[in-house]
């Protein structure tokens, strides 16, 4: 009997109203038709409260049969559907800072994941405290330690398992190293998404969100930066993320059928709020807050400020900072977005809106930590933007997202990351 009702639901088109009707929201459909089945009849706002639950305590009140069965079987139905249609997702650099916060996010919303990192810039440890955190939704990450140049070994993941999508995070993304090794980065960055770009085409997987960066406009001109600005990257790495969104734009028209979605994030920062991963850079930092974050506990002496006479309130550079947990879920935003039929190759900016100066993001560590943070003042570097940050309408608009967390909140758990970890993953600073 079930199983006519399961094939009427996959005929209908969004039974609850919903804007979007993709296979993720089969078990919602399933419930509210039983709902209206099996239940007293009550009306479509309480009916859509209960669409989104599935608290058996929620369910009982409304069960109008003595015989618990009909239900029982419903309720190991419905686990089921949600298991067998989970979407499956590749996330490339999934070890990483970025790509393990998304990872979390992703199992606990029910993806079921697979990683692909060669760790030269992340850790192993990272994905295993991902694991704990996550759970029961444990059992639905893999891990593969391969390096997306291989491309042989892509081919063989490829072939066991069917992707539904792929985030791409992996790539090599110090500004500094990359003008001192071009080529390293030029060889890392694009012949890992061209080998990415080619498996994926031979195995049929089209949809595709890539992690660019705000490192793409350059030195704007004006501010906020709109996805419309003229693109000038200033550096090697800067270049590698402009060159594959070029050449992911040159797929989709090549090919329709692709639909990929390019994120220019601004400046993450900040950590999970347990404090069990975050960010842990190899040698010297190349960021603000990691490097702010190893003077306060005790790994370096001072923080440079270099530039203190630009045209902003303090003198000081001001860039658009953004929580991590609000980047991660900005990809998995723009994930949902990639069932929307009329994707084809689209922009998003994923930042605040909001500029913060060098000297407003260490008072407020300062205020988090209660520690004082030493400062050398120091001439500007060649090449240093003097404002930078996002205009975020677009995404907030068409991807349905919105950054929750403020600077206090950044600096907040940046802190309680180091304090737990103040040699990151490691047990000591091996690589000063």
């Amino acid at each position: 009997m079930l199983g006519k009702e399961v094939h009427y639901i996959l005929q209908q088109k969004d039974p609850c109203n919903r804007q979007n009707s993709d296979r993720h929201h089969v078990a919602d459909h399933l419930l509210f038709f039983l709902l209206q089945k099996y239940f007293y009849k009550h009306d479509n706002v309480t009916l859509h409260k209960y669409c989104t639950s599935f608290s058996l305590a929620n369910f009982l009140p409304l069960y109008k049969h003595t015989n618990p069965l009909p239900l029982l079987f419903f309720l190991l139905l419905l686990r089921d559907i949600t298991v067998f249609m989970a979407k499956s997702i590749l996330v490339t650099g999934g070890a990483g800072y970025i790509g393990s916060h998304t990872v979390l996010q992703l199992l606990l919303g029910g993806y079921s994941i697979v990683v692909v990192d060669n760790l030269d810039n992340s850790s192993d440890i990272a994905l295993k405290r991902v694991k704990e955190l996550a759970g029961d939704f444990a059992k639905n990450l893999v891990f593969h330690q391969v390096d997306l140049r291989d491309k042989p070994a892509l081919e063989k993941i490829f072939a066991r398992t069917k992707f539904d999508a792929v985030i791409h995070f992996a790539g090599l993304k110090a500004d500094g190293e990359s003008v001192q090794k071009p080529l390293l980065y030029f060889n890392n960055n694009l012949i890992g998404t061209i080998t990415l770009l080619e498996v994926m085409t031979s195995h049929a997987c089209k949809q595709l969100v890539f992690s660019s960066s705000a490192t793409v406009y350059g030195c704007p001109k004006e501010v906020p930066c709109t996805e419309e600005f003229p693109l000038s990257a200033a550096s090697p790495y800067g270049r590698t993320k402009l060159f594959i969104e070029g050449i992911c734009c040159d797929i989709y028209r090549s090919d329709s059928e692709w639909k990929i979605i390019l994120l220019r994030y601004f400046n993450p920062v900040g950590a999970h709020p347990s404090g069990y991963i975050g960010e842990d850079p190899r040698g010297i930092p190349n960021n603000l807050m990691p490097y702010v974050q190893q003077i306060a506990v005790g790994r370096r002496p001072h923080l440079t400020v270099y530039g203190t006479d630009y045209s902003t309130k303090d003198g000081t550079g001001v860039r658009d900072y953004i929580h991590v947990v609000d980047l991660a879920d900005g990809h998995i935003a723009a994930l949902h977005k990639l069932s929307d039929a009329n994707i084809g190759c689209e922009v998003y900016n994923l930042g605040t809106g909001k500029g913060t100066s060098v000297l407003e993001m260490v008072a407020a560590f300062e205020k988090a930590s209660r520690k004082e943070i030493p400062l050398v003042m120091a001439p500007r570097r060649p090449g240093d933007a003097e404002i930078v940050y996002a205009a975020t309408e677009k995404a907030e608009r068409e991807l349905n997202w919105k950054v929750k967390y403020g600077i206090d909140e950044m600096c907040r758990d940046q802190w309680n990351w180091a304090c737990k970890n103040p040699y990151g993953y490691g047990s000591s600073d091996s690589t000063n």
